[in-house]
C-alpha cells in the first residue's frame, strides 16, 4: 500500500461495501472511456462498484430545450434524470459486462454478487423529498445521495475538468464550480471517504480499487464551524 493510501478494513463485511463511481458526461465522446469501463468492470477488485452516470450531451439536451421552451425545474429535473440513464445506457453498450440496476434491490442483488452495476436513477430519485428538482443537483450530488442509500464505502467523482492537487473540503469545489451546489450537502451526509480524480489518472484508479492506493483528491466535508449550503426541497 502507498503512503497516502489509507487502512482498510480486511473484513468480510467491509469488502461488501461498494464504491460508488460518478463517471462524469464529459467523457461521453472521450477516446478513454472504453479503457475506464474495461478498468471498473474488470474482476477482483476490494469493493463491488456501482457506477452513476453524468448527463452529458444528453442533459445539455435537456439545458437547451429549457432554455428555449421555458418549462420549470420539475419537468427538466424529471428530463435529467432520464438523461442520466441514456448515458448510464451508453456505458452498458460500450461495457455490456456492467450490468444495468434501476432499483435497490437490484443494486444491492448486484453488490452481494460483486458484479459491476451501472445505476439508472429514476426509479428511485424521482420524487424523493429531500433531492432539490433543481440544476442545483446534479449526477454529483446523486451519486453522493445513492452513496448514502447504499452505505458506500467510498465515493470518487471522474471528472474531466481540474481536480485540486490536494485534499480540499468539497464547499470550496462548488465556489469553484467543479461540483454542483447541493453537493457539500450530500458530501456532508456521507460517512465514507471520497474523492476526485482526473480522467487520465486511471492507472492510479486501479491501484485503488486493488486497495494499494486512494484515488485522487481527497473531499473533505465542510469545516467545522462553517454552515451547510441551503438546497430547496
Amino acid at each position: 500500500m502507498t503512503a497516502n493510501a489509507s487502512p482498510e478494513d480486511g473484513s468480510p463485511a467491509a469488502a461488501t461495501r461498494p464504491w460508488v463511481i460518478k463517471i462524469g458526461g464529459s467523457l461521453s465522446d472521450w477516446h478513454r472511456l472504453g479503457t475506464w469501463l474495461d478498468l471498473i468492470a474488470r474482476p477482483g477488485h476490494l469493493h463491488p462498484v456501482v457506477i452513476v452516470p453524468g448527463g452529458g450531451p444528453f442533459a445539455d439536451a435537456v439545458r437547451d430545450a429549457q432554455d428555449n421552451w421555458r418549462f420549470d425545474d420539475r419537468l427538466a429535473h424529471r428530463m435529467a434524470l432520464l438523461a442520466m440513464e441514456q448515458f448510464g445506457l451508453m456505458l452498458h453498450g460500450i461495457c455490456p459486462t456492467l450490468q444495468t440496476a434501476a432499483t435497490r434491490e437490484r443494486l444491492r442483488s448486484l453488490i452481494r454478487a460483486r458484479m459491476p452495476a451501472v445505476w439508472l436513477p429514476s426509479a428511485m430519485a424521482l420524487d424523493q423529498p429531500e433531492i432539490a428538482e433543481s440544476w442545483d443537483v446534479t449526477s454529483d450530488s446523486l451519486a453522493a445521495w445513492l452513496a448514502v442509500e447504499l452505505d458506500a464505502a467510498a465515493l470518487v467523482l471522474v471528472k474531466s475538468g481540474p481536480c485540486p492537487c490536494a485534499a480540499t473540503d468539497a464547499a470550496s469545489l462548488a465556489r469553484d464550480g467543479l461540483v454542483d451546489a447541493a453537493f457539500p450537502l450530500w458530501r456532508g451526509r456521507f460517512a465514507g471517504d471520497s474523492w476526485c480524480i482526473h480522467r487520465d489518472n486511471h492507472l492510479l484508479m486501479e491501484q485503488a480499487l486493488a486497495g494499494r492506493a486512494t484515488p485522487g483528491c481527497a473531499l473533505l466535508r465542510c469545516p467545522e464551524g462553517e454552515p451547510m449550503p441551503s438546497v430547496r426541497a
